[in-house]
């Protein structure tokens, strides 16, 4: 099926970007024609949504501050067949929306990741965001046993039944990890295409905060490993807790053994009490360890309820059921 037989819908982000958003509308308009773009304002305090309307776009509005609270609701709301996300600050390249889509529809692929290529790499990039970047990639790839590109890069294609299948808990500039996430532990078709990535331009500020938005999302990594890989992580910290134990225990063994007395008791019962803890932590690992499973099933039958994009009948019924032509 061809691009134009779809509805593309282009969801915009914006904090205080009306220095961009305007371009950003249009060059979306010209480069994939009949596509509906939806600026999504998050209280800006410019003329941000005058710009965006004036440019052609849908604006609508998200009155809790956050990135993440932004594609939660336009997820919700929104409804087409391909979904492109991409920021309001002209830092990405609108010319390879078409490759993306083609690339989506070819596949066809669920989750098609813009990887961004610098045009001047010593100042595209803010300082340690390139460095940073890299770092979450590695320990996401550990985690999750896969390779990762760019996963805080904010532009993305996705297919209707990713989108209605991402439940979008995140609130602010986690959602790209949380996104990532999503295609991983669901497996589904996904792919990376380079993109051109250069500046913002002059009067644009970023909203992104180093070390503070850094450190949120090795948070969220965390939680995600947590969540995802519980075995792994209570099994981590039991194992540690028997270590312990055992290295408490055994001079009290030995001086047993020789004089038949135990005179050191509290650090007997650390011993056991830590040994208590480890066979908790496995025990917790396990039992959340089928939860997980459960959860990944659910998903996974939600996720199927869509077809892939592009196939006449990837519009389900609102209610689940089946057409009167199916029956």
């Amino acid at each position: 099926m061809d691009a134009t037989d779809l509805r593309i819908a282009a969801v915009v982000p914006c904090h205080n970007e009306e220095a961009s958003v305007a371009k950003v509308v249009a060059d979306l308009q010209a480069a994939v024609p009949g596509i509906v773009v939806y600026v999504y304002d998050n209280l800006s305090t410019d003329k941000t949504v005058e710009r965006a309307r004036a440019a052609g776009a849908i604006v609508r509005h998200e009155h809790v501050k956050g990135k993440g609270n932004v594609v939660r609701r336009a997820f919700a709301d929104i409804e087409a067949d391909v979904y492109l996300m991409i920021d309001g600050d002209d830092t990405y390249e609108a010319s390879a929306a078409p490759l993306m889509i083609k690339t989506l529809l070819d596949g066809p692929y669920d989750h098609v990741l813009g990887v961004r290529r610098p045009d001047d790499s010593d100042s595209a990039y803010r300082a340690g965001h390139e460095s940073g970047n890299k770092v979450l990639n590695g320990v996401v790839g550990k985690v999750f046993g896969e390779n990762v590109e760019d996963m805080l890069s904010g532009y993305r294609v996705f297919s209707r039944r990713f989108v209605k299948s991402f439940p979008a808990v995140s609130r602010e500039f986690e959602i790209e990890t949380e996104l990532t996430v999503h295609s991983l532990h669901l497996r589904v078709p996904r792919t990376a295409v380079p993109v051109g990535f250069r500046d913002r331009p002059e009067g644009s500020e970023s909203k992104l905060r180093t070390y503070h938005d850094g450190f949120k999302i090795l948070g969220l990594i965390v939680g995600l490993a947590r969540h995802e890989r519980p075995v792994a992580f209570y099994g981590l910290f039991g194992t540690l807790s028997w270590l312990v134990s055992i290295v408490l225990t055994i001079p009290i063994v030995v001086e047993y053994y020789n004089t038949g007395t135990v005179p050191r008791f509290p650090t007997l019962f650390l011993a056991f009490t830590l040994l208590l803890l480890g066979s908790l932590a496995w025990t917790a690992g396990l039992i959340l360890d089928g939860i997980r499973r459960s959860r990944h099933e659910s998903a996974r039958l939600v996720y199927l309820r869509y077809s892939p994009v592009g196939t006449d009948d990837s519009r389900p019924d609102r209610d689940g059921g089946a057409d009167e032509a199916d029956l």
